[in-house]
């Protein structure tokens, strides 16, 4: 799926025009690209959580000569998807989101 995705969906289901769609998805984007590049942590309620590390340098190794290589410290993003979301993308053909079976 892609932004122009979301926003044909968003104007499909709410009705809202292209424009104001992609309007509204720029500014979702948006404050959560702000809000990370702060350092900050995004929780959305049955969906997950996104959090931003800070990595420290370290030595590593080049495996195609084996050579010590310095890796530079960095920040990186981490996603944790919330229990509802993991049950939703498992659910398999025929089981209820929990798990279980559907009874026929």
């Amino acid at each position: 799926m892609t932004k122009a995705d979301i926003i044909e969906a968003i104007y499909q289901k709410i009705g809202y025009s292209k424009k104001d769609a992609a309007d509204l998805v720029e500014l979702i984007f948006n404050t959560i690209k702000d809000t990370l590049a702060k350092g900050e942590k995004i929780k959305i309620s049955g969906f997950g959580n996104f959090v931003v590390r800070d990595k420290k340098a370290r030595t590593g190794r080049n495996p195609q000569t084996g050579d010590a290589i310095k890796i530079t410290a960095r920040r990186v993003l981490t996603f944790k998807p919330s229990q509802v979301l993991r049950a939703d993308v498992n659910v398999t053909d025929g089981a209820t989101p929990d798990g279980s079976k559907k009874a026929d």
